[in-house]
């Protein structure tokens, strides 16, 4: 099982640096040599800016919600559109999400990648997500997720877990 996710993680690499190397050229970016893996994608703010504004592809937002917690009942919900809408675009040649979206797919991603850093392995991620948190004023972080503010909450507290601060 680690080798599939391993070969996952490695075709998901792929796509991301695809998808930054049309978005560099559309957006005039000089990017760096370094290569680009989704993990430093997800870290390089700019290069998220110049992502959101040319849209996020189908393929590559279907990769992002395989490693994610979220249903596509969820993903539906976050992004502001039907179930039906979600498997239709699915279907449509080469289509890319518009500027909205594509923020909300990359803040999701964007949590993922922290929770599953901060916490020993996905399950606890998951559990915490749907756990009455305290500091969030005793709501689900999941509940939170759905606007950009909740989003930085969970962020915030996600740090503060990182770095051991309880409070």
């Amino acid at each position: 099982m680690l080798k599939l996710v391993a070969n996952s993680d490695i075709e998901l690499d792929i796509a991301v640096r695809d998808f930054v190397s049309k978005v560099g050229k559309e957006s005039n970016l000089t990017l760096n040599g370094k290569e680009i893996t989704y993990k430093n994608f997800l870290s390089n703010k700019m290069l998220i800016v110049h992502s959101i504004r040319y849209g996020i592809p189908y393929h590559l937002y279907e990769m992002i919600k395989e490693r994610t917690p979220f249903k596509q009942e969820d993903w539906a919900d976050f992004l502001g559109v039907s179930e039906r809408t979600l498997i239709r675009n699915k279907t449509k040649d080469n289509f890319v999400f518009e500027s909205i979206s594509s923020e909300k797919i990359l803040e999701l991603a964007e949590v993922t990648s922290l929770g599953k850093d901060v916490f020993d392995n996905e399950e606890q991620f998951y559990l915490w997500l749907n756990t009455p948190n305290f500091a969030l004023g005793n709501l689900l972080p999941f509940e939170l997720l759905k606007d950009s503010y909740g989003k930085e909450m969970v962020m915030n507290e996600l740090h503060k877990i990182d770095y051991g601060i309880f409070i």
